[in-house]
């Protein structure tokens, strides 16, 4: 298996005509589940990724473009990478190592 990363990305449109921006995490999430070697997991405050490093980072631009492409004026993408080299990780297992570790 390739290594994989992790990545909590936020992509976050400015210049909506309305407070509600659900409407363009749908057409992102759209984007995401059409995307090879990508599992994810849809947060309340962001989507985490899990694939290759270069799969990722092609994913997030076309993230970044999606609500450009729905009327937004302005776009603020975040994106947090864990790229571990020494073993391979998970988003399942690095949340199981965390809880096996709290009381």
């Amino acid at each position: 298996m390739k290594n994989q990363v992790i990545a909590d990305i936020r992509v976050i449109p400015i210049g909506t005509k309305t407070p509600s921006v659900s409407h363009y995490v749908a057409g992102c999430l759209d984007i995401i589940k059409q995307t090879e070697d990508i599992s994810y997991e849809l947060t309340a405050m962001g989507t985490i990724v899990q694939g290759p490093l270069e799969t990722v980072l092609a994913l997030t631009q076309k993230l970044h473009e999606s609500p450009f492409n729905m009327g937004a004026q302005r776009v603020v993408t975040i994106i947090n990478i864990d790229d571990r080299r020494d073993k391979q990780i998970t988003i399942k297992g690095k949340v199981q190592a965390v809880e096996q570790k709290s009381r």
